[in-house]
């Protein structure tokens, strides 16, 4: 079973490198994200995850493209679009 998983990423990584480390950090940066919201959810801070969840969504439209993945240039496209949104509100109250 390790040994498909293994299988399954050094094949997504000869595939398109450049698409790989752009998948590696948006999952980071996602991640990163959706811990500190889930930590923080009684006490949430915008600034403390949304630039994390656009990075992220940025890199997730990258990714899509060049591995010609509609859906999730469309749904990577839609974070996009609100995490600009919550950001524009966050600048809005400084």
């Amino acid at each position: 079973m390790i040994q498909k998983i293994i299988a399954f990423f050094r094949n997504s990584y000869k595939l398109s490198p450049l698409a790989f480390y752009c998948e590696m950090i948006e999952a980071l940066f996602l991640i990163t994200a959706s811990a500190i919201l889930s930590f923080t959810i009684l006490d949430t801070n915008g600034w403390h995850f949304v630039p994390l969840y656009l990075i992220g969504s940025i890199l997730g439209i990258i990714s899509a493209i060049i591995r010609k993945a509609a859906f999730v240039i469309l749904l990577c496209s839609w974070f996009t679009i609100m995490n600009i949104i919550a950001l524009a509100q966050l600048i809005g109250t400084l």
